[in-house]
């Protein structure tokens, strides 16, 4: 299945502070490319399950989302530094 994948607004600026902290802000983007990537297709057998969503890593980030699949959605909750 493909899934459309969105950043909540606190996620992404989240993204942004780690990209600006960053001593390398190539790997950051590459990894943030990446993760949308891998979330597109099967989504819902991506990571690890943790309570009602799901992690995934992808170094240097780590992100919660959770899978919609009627919606065929996963939306990304929290990023942070793995």
């Amino acid at each position: 299945m493909i899934y459309t994948v969105v950043w909540l607004p606190a996620a992404e600026q989240e993204l942004a502070e780690i990209w600006l902290r960053a001593s390398d802000r190539r790997a950051v983007t590459q990894a943030s490319d990446r993760i949308e990537r891998t979330l597109r297709r099967d989504a819902h057998l991506k990571g690890q399950p943790i309570g009602n969503g799901r992690v995934y890593v992808d170094d240097p980030l780590r992100v919660r989302f959770t899978v919609s699949p009627n919606d065929c959605l996963v939306t990304i909750t929290w990023v942070e530094e793995s």
